[in-house]
């Protein structure tokens, strides 16, 4: 019986309610209670929140006291007539025991168990007693079997039967909805749960007046009300099954019953289980009108671009009016901010039709008119269904509205993240915390949304603290195909949109060829949304009237469906016939609207040629991506503000307990920074953010394990031993610091995060945004990121990003999962030409700013500090590699002193020999050793132990861009020496085929005498490391010992790099 309810309605069973709990209620008594329920069959789980419900409905110490009694006198009763299915088997005891603690003090017990017993006194059989029991929380109140519920205050059978029916068509009344336009996949002829007669309905109920009023039936009330059409005071079970046929199994479908909360489920109810008022006149003329703006855009560019790939939106351009319902609506619920992605089916209408982008525009790139794109090295350009834009709309209200359409690459699904990421950082900085400005939209196909991993990426972000949106709109734009393939090839799952389930998102289903039905359902999304916060799905089921593209054959491999959609209307051609049909509009009238979108668009084709383009038409966001020489900055700071940040390094809340191995490592770091100098890595990172965050520049950093740092070299958030409440030093530099830190713990994925800081990075440039993996080796799972937003937007589409990738790597014979970031990979997707040096002078460098991207290896704490700050301190914005150390996060030589990090300071592409004093003079140096990351170390102590006099080691910091001038300077200060780089990485591998070609560049160049190098590191592999320690250990002696020794000569290594 109490198990009617989903389980939220009994409360959680907290710890803090169990020992309540077991402080008022002796031991015993609760086991037994406990095994009364275990007996029954239900689950622990529920056995438990059972528990916590009787408690708190104040059942309490009766019944507890009573179950040690024992009683039987119930259990004789109902024994004699046994047909109640709860009063069987194992249930006795339990029972017997109700019925002690009823006789004791009837309020002790639920009214329905009150009600029960009371009629077994008064005589009546067991399968007569039973009372269903009241709404508990407002909602619906459902018995478990129809023979069970004759109602013991005057009400018949019927209410328990219709409650059943009425239950059944909330839950599966939308397989029988019409949802097919095409009705190739129409719904089953007979659904037995759906039937009345399954809940004990006879031919003779159908035209009566159902016996509904008396106990519990204000729980259904509402529904079984409304369905008194004819307003009789009295309902049929012809009205009730009518009504619930219109409201489930028509041209919409409500999925929502998964959800655990009833309230969520009651609302829906309270806006579905009603007569809908009809679309006024003016209502059905917006709706027509933005149909067909749709429709005539489509057949628009089929006429002028008849052989061009589009994409289109046919078959579901009800999408649409649809869309901009919800915007409407949500606009009227606060909403000022829309950022939307999608693919590329009927990206172009949503473009033109919704977020306004110029038909001008979109026309003349048809055209293939491009002179105004920019002319230099930032902007290749991409397929204009591929392109963003934004744009500022005013209401005649004056409300204010800003719309933006995310640029993406053909990967579906992969922009999902990177918009949740964008409408994240404009709440950051808006201070909405709850997303009531900002809204996200994304629009996926049937095929994607089932088959994508980001998809379950993205939405497992949905009630993530660092990551939630206030709720996510997703529009399913079904056309019932994806490429080639039908649904029984794309899925396992009934729906496309099942994977809302898993989020307790409502799904709405709505046939596309509907369109007052589709705008119904895009406002009540953008009311739940308004309302509760959470993810909705808008399952627009349609067809796609051409193949995957407009030159593309579909009838290869959907004959049938072709066949069926070659025949059938449009949507607007079956809503006009609608219209006229009601007598909202008249011919001339369907007419004048038809000639009015056409004319519009032709105005627009003719001044396309002319039509001169807005930096909106193309970016969404507006970075400053001109060409420009920038000066070099320095990024040191001044001694008192480092003082300020590292005093809150180590300062503690008064009473705060701290783990005691942190306490030492806090009162090891306080003497660092007292002393000035063995700043280790932690420290300096910790530095560079504090700094930025007292410049007013908000910091965030995430991913898996961010908070402590993988290695445990970060501790950036504290938690308290005993209340595990958390502190963050970075927060409480100063009572009003200028700017705040957000360091996050990510969920397990690589692809989704990265996407989601990626997108919040785009936002502003007045952040420090960045994503570390656990380890680098673990950034392939996020590859379709890098390749196709991260190294290239920029130059695809004008969109600049400053996010830092933190990636550990190091050889530690950890095996070949731990060890590589893979570098070479980074390093391939450089756009910088090898044999090419720019002019290289400080006041004339645009070297960083014409490459995609930056790849650094630090070897110092400080030059780490450095580099942070200096994606801030310059006005462009490039994505940063950072290759991270594991090894020299506490090693004893990588320390950097306070000086380092002083206001005349700033990052060092390359570091030049640090111990000269340990050398021959320059003349005399018969090698030079070029490296990059800790290899350095291991280099330097070899070659302290072999006492070697002779070989300069010089560390290689920034990779990319590469630097031509410091290269070519270093070898020149060596003139005898003959040049060679060092890698523990294989020969394939690491950044050996990036830096050969380069310095051979730059000593052609710059020194006039070109230097081919040497290699010395592991042999080609195709895993990154060796998976045995052992193995791993001689190889690492092996390349320090060669590296140093006079016994092989360069020109035999020479020999050896491929042509």
């Amino acid at each position: 019986l109490l198990c009617w309810r989903p389980l939220p309605l009994f409360g959680s069973f907290t710890l803090e309610k169990r020992r309540h709990l077991q402080k008022r209620i002796p031991m015993s008594s609760l086991l037994s209670f406990r095994r009364g329920l275990a007996r029954f069959g239900l689950s622990n789980p529920l056995r438990r929140a059972c528990t916590s419900w009787l408690h708190e409905r104040k059942v309490g110490a009766p019944l507890y006291k009573a179950l040690e009694r024992r009683g039987g006198r119930a259990a004789r009763q109902v024994r004699t007539n046994v047909t109640d299915s709860f009063a069987s088997g194992t249930s006795n005891a339990y029972i017997d025991a109700m019925y002690v603690a009823w006789k004791e003090d009837p309020a002790s017990v639920h009214s329905s168990w009150a009600a029960y017993f009371e009629n077994l006194d008064a005589g009546k059989p067991a399968e007569s007693s039973f009372a269903a029991p009241p709404s508990l929380s407002g909602g619906t109140a459902l018995a478990p079997s129809a023979e069970a519920m004759d109602s013991v205050s005057g009400a018949s059978e019927d209410f328990p039967r219709a409650s059943l029916l009425i239950r059944a068509h909330q839950v599966r009344g939308h397989e029988m909805a019409d949802l097919d336009p095409l009705g190739i996949y129409a719904p089953p002829d007979y659904i037995n749960d759906l039937d009345p007669y399954t809940h004990g309905f006879k031919k003779d109920d159908w035209e009566r007046g159902l016996k509904l009023k008396g106990h519990g039936v204000e729980s259904i009330s509402g529904l079984c009300y409304n369905a008194d059409v004819n307003r009789d005071g009295m309902t049929t079970l012809s009205e009730l099954h009518e009504f619930c046929k219109k409201i489930y199994c028509q041209y919409i479908g409500f999925e929502y019953m998964h959800i655990r909360e009833i309230e969520k489920c009651n609302w829906i109810r309270e806006r579905i289980e009603i007569h809908n008022e009809p679309y006024t006149k003016d209502q059905k003329l917006r709706v027509l009108e933005r149909l067909t703006f749709a429709d005539v855009f489509e057949r628009f560019l089929a006429t002028k671009f008849g052989t061009a790939k589009r994409f289109g939106l046919e078959g579901c351009e009800t999408m649409i009016p649809g869309m901009k319902a919800l915007i409407d609506r949500s606009s009227e619920k606060g909403v000022t901010n829309v950022n939307i992605g999608m693919a590329h089916r009927g990206r172009l209408s949503v473009l033109c039709n919704v977020i306004r982008k110029p038909a001008e525009q979109i026309f003349k790139e048809f055209k293939g008119i491009n002179e105004e794109l920019p002319d230099d090295w930032s902007y290749s350009g991409d397929v204009k269904y591929h392109l963003g834009t934004s744009f500022d709309r005013m209401y005649p209200d004056g409300r204010k509205l800003h719309l933006e359409l995310l640029a993406n690459p053909s990967h579906l699904e992969a922009v999902n993240p990177l918009v949740l990421g964008k409408t994240k950082a404009k709440m950051y900085f808006e201070g909405d915390n709850d997303g009531v400005n900002s809204m996200p939209i994304l629009i996926h196909g049937d095929a994607a949304i089932a088959g994508q991993g980001i998809v379950y990426e993205s939405m497992q972000m949905c009630g993530l603290d660092g990551y939630q949106t206030g709720g996510t709109i997703h529009i399913v734009c079904n056309n019932q195909v994806g490429f080639t393939a039908n649904p029984d090839q794309s899925r396992s799952t009934l729906y496309a949109s099942d994977i809302g389930k898993s989020f307790d998102a409502p799904i709405f289903h709505v046939n596309a060829d509907h369109p007052e039905e589709v705008t119904r359902v895009f406002e009540l999304a953008a009311e739940w949304r308004a309302r509760w916060r959470t993810d909705v799905i808008i399952d627009l089921i349609g067809y796609r009237r051409h193949g995957h593209n407009e030159i593309d054959q579909p009838f290869f491999t959907q004959p049938a469906m072709y066949r069926e959609i070659s025949r059938h209307p449009t949507a607007l051609q079956l809503y006009s016939e609608s219209l006229l049909n009601e007598g909202v509009v008249g011919e001339e009238d369907i007419k004048s609207v038809h000639g009015t979108v056409q004319e519009i668009f032709e105005k627009a084709f003719a001044d396309a040629d002319s039509y001169k383009s807005k930096d909106s038409d193309w970016f969404s966001q507006q970075f400053n991506y001109k060409n420009q020489v920038t000066k070099t900055y320095k990024t040191g700071v001044e001694s008192d503000v480092l003082s300020q940040v590292t005093k809150a390094l180590t300062a503690l809340p008064e009473g705060f307990e701290l783990h005691t191995q942190l306490k030492r490592i806090l009162k090891a770091k306080e003497k660092t920074i007292t002393e000035g100098k063995n700043i280790d890595w932690g420290t300096a990172e910790a530095m560079a953010f504090g700094t930025l965050l007292m410049e007013g520049v908000h910091v965030r950093l995430s991913g898996q394990d961010s908070e402590r740092g993988t290695f445990s070299h970060r501790h950036a958030v504290l938690h308290d031993q005993k209340t595990g409440n958390k502190y963050a030093p970075l927060n409480n530099i100063t009572p009003n610091q200028p700017a705040k830190a957000s360091i996050i713990s990510s969920p397990l994925s690589e692809f989704g995060v990265l996407g989601f800081e990626l997108g919040y990075s785009q936002e502003t440039e007045n952040q420090l945004v960045l994503w570390e993996a656990q380890f680098g080796d673990f950034s392939n799972g996020a590859q379709v990121i890098i390749d196709q937003f991260l190294s290239s937007m920029e130059n695809k589409w004008g969109v600049q990003s400053g996010l830092v990738l933190l990636l550990p790597h190091g050889y530690q014979g950890m095996g070949p999962e731990h060890s590589s970031c893979r570098l070479e990979r980074f390093l391939l997707m450089c756009d910088e030409e090898e044999d090419v040096v720019q002019d290289m002078e400080e006041d004339q460098r645009m070297q960083i700013q014409q490459a995609n991207w930056q790849v650094v290896n630090c070897t110092t704490p400080a030059n780490y500090f450095h580099v942070l700050r200096r994606q801030i301190h310059r006005p462009f914005r490039k994505p940063l590699i950072v290759v991270s150390p594991k090894d020299l996060l506490r090693h004893k030589l990588a320390v950097s002193s306070i000086e380092d990090f002083s206001p005349e300071r700033r990052f060092q592409r390359t570091i030049s020999e640090a111990h000269p004093e340990e050398l021959v003079d320059p003349e005399k140096i018969r090698r030079v050793v070029f490296c990059t990351g800790k290899i350095y170390y291991e280099a330097l102590q070899q070659r302290r132990e072999d006492n070697i006099d002779d070989v300069a080691i010089v560390r290689l910091e920034q990779i990319s861009p590469f630097p031509f001038d410091r290269v070519a300077r270093e070898v020149s200060n060596y003139p005898n020496a003959e040049t060679v780089w060092l890698q523990e990485e294989p020969k394939n591998q690491g950044a050996w085929v990036y830096v050969s070609d380069r310095i051979q560049t730059a000593t052609r160049e710059l020194n006039s005498k070109e230097v081919r190098p040497g290699y010395v590191g592991r042999d080609a592999m195709a895993a990154t490391a060796e998976g045995y320690g052992a193995v791993h250990t001689r190889e690492q002696v092996r390349l320090l010992k060669k590296v140093f020794s006079k016994d092989w000569k360069l020109n035999e290594m020479a020999r050896k790099i491929p042509v």
